[in-house]
């Protein structure tokens, strides 16, 4: 038999025991977690370290402000390392241990694709923020949104520069073996031949690679007018200082964005990183509201730039907050269905999910941009009402710079 005593000690512990356990279901309701993959190792570090930085400059911004509805947002951060066997897992992980009701991140296209069909399999909505590869929003999935254009919009600014420039007959077209690089190039080439140009040299080449010379030694051959290039940073970088080494001079040197934007391009490349263009989604320069605001607090807090990558990251979580805000309730399906309404100006630009040609549920940016590295900064020179230095071509000869 139970004394009282030992009855009310009983008793006591289990109040206790049950007060600890609501306490902390409490506190757990008190957030709204948000998963994220990034390649925050490997390779693509650099990207994911840009776009890590403002996600949580956009969460300290909407958590300062009262959070989503009185519930602060937690961010779950997960490496993909540039892999999509490892995305997959980050994914799998995010939904079905840590029970995230919403998804974001995305940067490298395979491990994007790979990571939304987790996604689309579990029903829960994932907004990817820079994977560009155009199959990612071609495959139906209801469950799948996308903030960036697809690859096949990056080259879209250089058409009319190069109706402006005139002269540009033909083209060398190089290229990471990657999902990205091919659907980059496929593009590119399809535009290229629609507009009268002759693609003289196609050849994609392994990332990451230490030698580029016999590839680039092809191209000199072939002398073309423009060499537009589909690269990470390192290969970027190490192309430029290897066509300086080689005295390979096109009229133009041009980027499909990627790493042909981010400073650490023109801190490897050093001289040869000048007068090269690149296509970029965004610029701090841009009317959006909050652009330079973002871009002035990036470089205050961190002591170096930021550019389109951390602009799409920071916007994504802006959208992803406002779903929530909107959602009927924090549940997958609700969180979906808001999303799918979203119709908002951000940073980035507006964002607006909406279907076309193969495409659905995929925001489609009024404008995108023509930068050029000049004096060992990158200016908007294209379109014309939005550039802000005249752009300099033909690109002078590598034995006439000083």
């Amino acid at each position: 038999m139970r004394t009282p005593i030992r009855a009310g000690i009983v008793c006591l512990t289990l109040m206790l025991s049950l007060s600890v356990f609501l306490c902390a279901d409490v506190f757990a309701n008190e957030t709204i977690k948000v998963g994220i993959v990034l390649p925050l190792t490997g390779a693509q570090a650099k990207f994911g370290e840009i776009e890590k930085r403002s996600f949580e400059m956009a969460a300290e911004e909407i958590n300062e402000k009262g959070g989503v509805n009185g519930k602060k947002l937690e961010l779950l951060f997960e490496d993909d390392t540039g892999k999509p066997d490892v995305g997959r897992a980050a994914i799998e992980k995010l939904i079905s241990r840590d029970k995230v009701p919403v998804l974001t991140g995305g940067y490298a296209s395979a491990v994007t694709q790979a990571a939304t069909a987790v996604a689309q399999q579990f029903k829960v909505p994932f907004l990817v923020t820079t994977g560009s590869s155009d199959e990612i929003t071609e495959k139906g999935y209801d469950y799948i949104f996308r903030i960036n254009p697809t690859s096949s919009e990056y080259f879209d600014p250089f058409e009319s520069l190069l109706e402006k420039v005139g002269g540009i007959k033909t083209m060398a077209l190089l290229y990471e073996n990657t999902q990205f690089g091919q659907s980059s190039a496929k593009d590119v080439d399809a535009a290229a031949k629609k507009m009268g140009i002759d693609v003289v040299v196609k050849e994609g080449y392994q990332a990451g690679a230490i030698d580029f010379k016999p590839l680039l030694a092809k191209v000199k051959a072939k002398n073309p007018d423009i060499i537009y290039m589909v690269s990470y940073v390192m290969d970027a970088s190490l192309l430029m200082v290897q066509s300086k080494e080689l005295d390979i001079n096109p009229k133009m040197f041009a980027g499909g964005g990627a790493g042909f934007t981010l400073p650490e391009f023109q801190q490897r490349a050093g001289a040869a990183a000048e007068y090269v263009y690149s296509a970029t989604l965004w610029t701090e320069d841009v009317s959006y509201p909050g652009a330079r605001e973002y871009y002035d607090k990036y470089v205050k807090r961190f002591k170096s730039e930021t550019e389109y990558h951390g602009a799409e990251a920071y916007a994504s979580l802006y959208v992803v907050a406002d779903a929530l805000k909107r959602a009927k309730s924090i549940t997958s399906k609700d969180i979906r269905d808001a999303l799918a309404a979203t119709d908002m100006v951000t940073a980035f630009g507006p964002v607006k999910f909406v279907s076309y040609g193969k495409k659905t549920q995929q925001n489609k940016l009024p404008t995108t941009f023509v930068v050029q590295w000049q004096k060992g900064k990158m200016e908007t020179v294209w379109p014309a009402n939005a550039a802000k230095k005249a752009f300099i071509f033909p690109t002078p000869a590598w034995n006439s710079r000083k």
